[in-house]
């Protein structure tokens, strides 16, 4: 038996979706995102607009919000913030549609409603697919951890300057 394209199955699986919701496809199947709260989106923006300062100034590349979704191998991702380097976006920009590639930061911000582990796997599954570095923000406990591999792990705390290290070069963002 045939088995569809990727494509069609997930034009298929986009028309059956509530698109009222945002979803991520994760092993072949829709993953409901949870609805952020407002301190989420309060350290979010804060997040996006000193990375885009940074990078606008430094002409580094694009950072791309929550709603950007990226293919991160057989999965579509959603991170909260990603960033990608300006040698690897096409001369005629961003993609209408999905990014075919994997960012070089990717960030995800804890929900009250995350899982622990699955916050792990997806880590792993950015690096896996060529992430340069991921940040995992917690705002219960207010700490960024940077990951640049699953082993190279470096936390930030609230009084900490959080450095962008190679992909964000001389980026730093002072905690609040």
């Amino acid at each position: 038996m045939l088995q569809p394209e990727r494509k069609d199955m997930a034009a298929v699986l986009e028309s059956t979706l509530d698109p009222e919701k945002e979803y991520e496809i994760v092993d072949g199947q829709p993953v409901e995102k949870a609805i952020a709260g407002a301190l989420h989106g309060e350290v979010g923006v804060e997040l996006i607009f000193n990375l885009m300062l940074h990078v606008k100034k430094e002409r580094l590349g694009k950072v791309y919000g929550p709603d950007t979704t990226f293919t991160i191998g057989k999965n579509d991702r959603l991170p909260d913030i990603a960033f990608v380097s300006a040698a690897r976006i096409p001369p005629e920009g961003s993609p209408e549609g999905k990014w075919p590639i994997a960012p070089d930061l990717a960030v995800e911000i804890i929900s009250p409603n995350d899982i622990y582990e699955e916050v792990i796997a997806r880590v792993a599954e950015y690096l896996q697919a060529g992430v340069h570095q991921v940040w995992v923000v917690s705002l219960k406990q207010k700490t960024i951890t940077v990951y640049h591999s699953l082993t190279q792990i470096k936390g930030f705390g609230e009084n900490d300057i959080l450095d962008g290290g190679d992909v964000a070069a001389r980026l730093s963002l002072p905690r609040r």
